[in-house]
């Protein structure tokens, strides 16, 4: 089993999976984590860490892409 990653090691992996995944620039996929960070979405994965996996991370990313659409600019 993997070791988990740094709460901030997850985030930066979440924002990361999203630029790859959706093929979207750096600073929307930010933009996404920290909407979804603002709105607690991570709140159990800073509270324990045995949750900041790749594979939560993999997870994590399409429920977010889903729920915190791009704002238009």
């Amino acid at each position: 089993m993997a070791r988990p990653m740094t709460y901030e090691q997850y985030l930066d992996e979440v924002s990361t999976l999203l630029t790859e995944i959706y093929t979207m620039e750096d600073d929307a996929a930010i933009q996404m984590v920290m909407r979804a960070q603002a709105d607690d979405f991570f709140s159990g994965h800073d509270d324990d860490p045995s949750l900041c996996t790749q594979e939560r991370a993999e997870r994590d990313v399409r429920q977010i892409f889903k729920s915190y659409p791009l704002k238009p600019r």
